[in-house]
């Protein structure tokens, strides 16, 4: 079997969109959560989210290139530039039989109410545009991406609600590993909308601490009360490694297990055996013990339940004997949905590359499930080696990452 090794990453993120701003914030703590005017005045029950900032389309692409994009897609495209360049690469490199893409994504909402609203004001499907066929479709990310970079392998968008991004980065390692493609940019990408957003608010599954937003999201605080949404765009590039070894690439990680896992339970209230069984497999597959095991990139996005249940689900991997740095990013960034397993890899790559470990914000009271793991409060100045990366989507679908990481 390859060694799969990481080579280079993308980001745009509420955070930045370049690499060391991102890495500056997640150092400092320092959360994007804001409060949304229009969703206030269409009567969200939250109108909390996080924004990109400093993103401008035309800088990437042409308008008659982002006919057929979304915005999300525009931003996986810069992502998925930046990750080429960072790895030693150009397009021309990519442009073979052995080199693929793999993105997680679950909707194009905003693109497919808008189709429907031209025919409702019109009464006719003639004024809608070429482009919004292609826009409305979840694969949106991946059939731009392979017709602008002009891949010739695997091609394809892989859904599966907010582990959407983790089960595309393993996998795209998995090709990598049984030899089926050298090469494999993957990640995740995530809209940012009111529209996309909507039903969520119905579900009240989301926090209404409006009058503190950066401390709204409160991973396994005992006073969490909901998540935030977030999106953007997140690209990490695999290699086998003995390749990326020859060509003397920057390698900046391996992927060394990926693990998967459904719960078989309730289609929306998480399972602690689900994400517990995905963690034992990433461990098993990357040939790893419990104690090379340092830090813990948590799914927890501030919900009663679904951090109770990871909580349990650590506990019950490591026990008493070996306690990990644990901590959830998602108090900085919000709930990036599907694109949040990929951009956790990025997010603990560009942790290694400048020496700290990032903490897990707005921490400030255990309860009985938290009190049991090492929640980090504050930045460790020392980089993560071994790192499980967990995700877990609505259906019950989970993913883990084994990662080790090269600073």
């Amino acid at each position: 079997m390859n060694r799969v090794a990481i080579t280079g990453i993308g980001i745009v993120s509420c955070l930045g969109i370049d690499r060391d701003t991102v890495a500056q914030k997640l150092y400092r703590g320092e959360s994007a959560v804001q409060v949304d005017p229009e969703r206030l005045a269409l009567g969200f029950r939250s109108p909390l989210t996080t924004r990109i900032p400093g993103f401008e389309p035309s800088r990437y692409l042409s308008r008659k290139a982002r006919k057929t994009m979304t915005d999300f897609a525009v931003q996986a495209y810069a992502a998925a530039v930046d990750a080429i360049k960072h790895a030693g690469l150009t397009f021309e490199d990519m442009q073979n039989d052995h080199t693929g893409l793999v993105f997680g994504c679950d909707s194009s909402s905003l693109a497919a109410i808008e189709q429907a609203d031209l025919v409702r004001k019109h009464n006719t499907t003639s004024v809608i545009g070429s482009g919004h066929v292609f826009r409305s479709m979840t694969s949106n990310v991946t059939m731009n991406l392979n017709t602008l970079i002009k891949t010739r392998g695997a091609c394809w968008t892989l859904s599966a609600a907010c582990s959407s991004g983790s089960h595309a980065v393993g996998q795209a390692a998995d090709l990598i590993r049984m030899g089926r493609q050298d090469r494999v940019l993957c990640g995740g990408a995530q809209e940012i909308n009111w529209q996309s957003m909507c039903s969520f608010d119905a579900l009240d599954a989301f926090s209404t601490r409006t009058a503190e937003p950066q401390k709204a999201c409160r991973p396994f605080d005992a006073n969490r009360e909901g998540l935030v949404p977030g999106g953007g765009a997140a690209a990490v590039l695999l290699e086998r490694y003995d390749l990326a070894h020859d060509r003397q690439a920057p390698i900046l990680g391996e992927v060394l297990g990926y693990g998967f896992s459904s719960d078989g339970a309730n289609i929306s209230a998480p399972d602690e055996l689900g994400l517990l069984q995905a963690m034992r497999m990433a461990v098993g597959e990357a040939g790893l013990s419990l104690q090379e095991v340092d830090y813990v990139c948590a799914h927890a996005t501030g919900t009663p339940v679904g951090d109770s249940k990871e909580a349990l689900g650590i506990h019950s991997l490591f026990g008493r004997t070996h306690r990990p740095a644990v901590a959830s990013l998602k108090g900085m960034v919000g709930h990036e949905l599907w694109m949040a397993g990929a951009a956790q890899v990025v997010y603990c790559v560009l942790m290694a590359q400048n020496g700290f470990t990032a903490a897990n914000v707005n921490f400030e009271e255990a309860d009985e499930y938290s009190e049991k793991l090492h929640i980090l409060t504050e930045p460790l100045e020392q980089p993560p080696r071994t790192v499980l990366c967990n995700s877990a989507g609505f259906g019950g679908t989970n993913s883990c990452l084994a990662l080790r990481l090269h600073s």
